[in-house]
């Protein structure tokens, strides 16, 4: 099983996620690739549509493997970041405070920048008393996931739903400690990444985030 494009999983992602459509939800995609996926659940429940940004910290000498995660915190509340570390990366790696203080200070840069170039002026969709459903192309380790779970949670959602087409078994349990629930109609424990799972798999720039961001009439509700 693969997945042709982000666009083809999120269309049947939305199978496995028709329980929702009653729960006032709210689609929060994690971008960039999450947005596609989200763009076509979204579509499927008549939700409104946003994101919400998050950024891996990496390992100093290995950036793609994740040490932890931050994401946007509440505009109107504190903390403004939210930050989860894996604790047994950081010591097994023998990673100094400092140095996870210098990644985290370059990806808040990153991660406030895409929050603006995505948004383009729109205020965020408020969470209080709704149903988020948190969406990406794929989670491997599970750390961004846990943190936007954690935000949400903390801007006020009612039910934080994970939503992904594909994650490998260790990264849905890790998720499931923070989220109320978690969708994932494949979770292969062969798989080398999540690009594995599609064979389309390209690189989103910032035009093509945004132009399927805005492209739903509801997406602002």
């Amino acid at each position: 099983m693969r997945y042709a494009t982000r666009a083809e999983a999120g269309r049947r992602l939305a199978r496995s996620a028709e329980h929702l459509r009653g729960t006032h939800p709210v689609v929060l995609a994690l971008p960039r690739g999450g947005i596609p996926v989200a763009r076509e659940l979204a579509s499927a429940l008549g939700a409104p549509l946003d994101v919400l940004v998050v950024r891996k910290l990496g390992v100093p000498w290995h950036p793609e493997l994740a040490m932890g995660a931050i994401a946007e915190g509440d505009p109107a509340g504190d903390p403004p970041l939210f930050r989860v570390l894996n604790d047994e990366v950081v010591r097994r790696g023998r990673i100094a405070p400092e140095s996870i203080e210098n990644i985290q200070l370059r990806e808040t840069a990153e991660l406030v920048r895409r929050a603006e170039v995505l948004r383009a002026g729109r205020p965020r969709l408020p969470l209080a008393g709704r149903t988020a459903v948190l969406v990406d192309d794929g989670i491997a380790t599970g750390a961004t996931a846990a943190v936007a779970c954690t935000a949400a949670r903390a801007a006020g959602a009612a039910r934080v739903v994970l939503a992904v087409p594909v994650a490998s078994p260790e990264a849905v349990a890790r998720v499931r400690r923070v989220a109320d629930e978690v969708i994932c109609p494949w979770t292969p424990s062969d798989t080398d990444s999540v690009g594995a799972a599609y064979h389309d798999f390209h690189q989103l720039d910032d035009a093509e985030a945004h132009r399927l961001l805005h492209s739903l009439p509801n997406s602002a509700e």
